[in-house]
């Protein structure tokens, strides 16, 4: 059996997933792997048979994604030839996590396309939903990668189809401890907007992983970092508490941590604020921005000692044994 295996990779948390994912299609299956996107900083330690640009999502410098930049990095005629070029009759099975590529090539074509996604997960009717709802948001999360069949991940299992989060083996094989630092990743702020704002709190010490830098350095109370996984993992492990966007590998890998968490969903992403609206009934403390109207929530945040206890239990092999079994018939 041949198995297609595409990934988003706008971001990191797709990647992230993927790295516990494909070890396991492969005790079941050849597989080929697809990596679409240009936002990614984490490297798959697996051949990938096809890299294609697709559609990414360009992060902007303060609080948000870049609308303009997002749309002119990807032109119509070249996503439409990705489409038309790739060969996914000659799959068994293909199975999607919120990449488009295939998906509409998997519709143009009327193969059947299992969509195994965080994002299934957070549109699902049964999970929560923001007090706004975004429409266009809401209509471009919908169709950015179409499935005939559909899986989700979320925070918590709302329905059957529902799993709580793919917790990868690295971090699942840390020690937590609390240092006393606090680890930030918030890729849609520039170094500049960070250090403005984290240095208004003297006493914190800040651990940044940021986008926008490729060599470290520390003015004042804050370090800058580039990203890279190691390091971000074990910042995040010896942390006293997790401040990130309402993304969802890194939320779910800070619970699983027992992590004291705050979340900013990021403007123009309607899945970060349907993550924002799980996470806020969960308990987790949510903020809009780094303006300086939530300073004092972000204080009230250092000072708390709250903690949102999660239960993730480690059974990626069962779910993706029953779906390639189930389907595979």
């Amino acid at each position: 059996m041949r198995i297609l295996y595409a990934v988003q990779g706008t971001g990191n948390g797709h990647l992230c997933r993927a790295m516990d994912i494909i070890p396991v299609l492969q005790e079941l299956a050849e597989v080929d792997v697809l990596v679409s996107g240009i936002q990614a900083d984490i490297p798959l330690p697996f051949e990938v048979k096809y890299r294609l640009h697709g559609l990414s999502f360009i992060f902007g410098k303060s609080g948000g994604v870049d609308l303009w930049r997002t749309f002119m990095s990807s032109t119509v005629r070249k996503f439409i030839q990705e489409i038309n070029s790739l060969p996914v009759e000659n799959y068994d099975l293909i199975i999607n996590d919120f990449e488009p590529i295939s998906a509409w090539a998997c519709q143009t074509k009327e193969i059947a396309c299992i969509g195994l996604s965080h994002q299934i997960g957070a549109l699902d009717a049964s999970s929560p939903k923001p007090d706004e709802t975004d429409m266009l948001g809401k209509f471009i999360m919908k169709n950015y990668a179409p499935a005939s069949i559909s899986y989700g991940f979320h925070f918590k299992s709302y329905n059957d189809n529902i799993f709580t989060p793919v917790i990868r083996q690295s971090i699942r094989e840390l020690e937590p401890e609390d240092k006393g630092h606090y680890t930030v990743y918030l890729p849609s702020y520039d170094d500049a907007h960070l250090l403005k704002n984290l240095s208004k709190f003297p006493d914190i010490q800040w651990d940044v992983y940021s986008k926008h830098n490729k060599k470290p350095f520390t003015l004042k109370n804050v370090s800058i970092n580039p990203i890279q996984s190691d390091t971000f993992i074990r910042s995040m492990a010896t942390s006293a508490g997790v401040l990130c966007g309402a993304g969802f590998e890194t939320p779910a890998e800070a619970l699983y941590l027992g992590k004291k968490l705050l979340v900013i969903p990021m403007k123009n992403q309607y899945e970060q604020h349907l993550n924002a609206a799980a996470l806020e009934l969960m308990g987790v403390p949510v903020i809009h921005s780094l303006k300086k109207k939530y300073d004092y929530a972000i204080e009230s945040w250092l000072n708390s000692k709250n903690k949102v206890k999660v239960d993730y239990p480690d059974v990626t092999k069962d779910i993706i044994t029953k779906i390639v079994e189930k389907h595979s018939s």
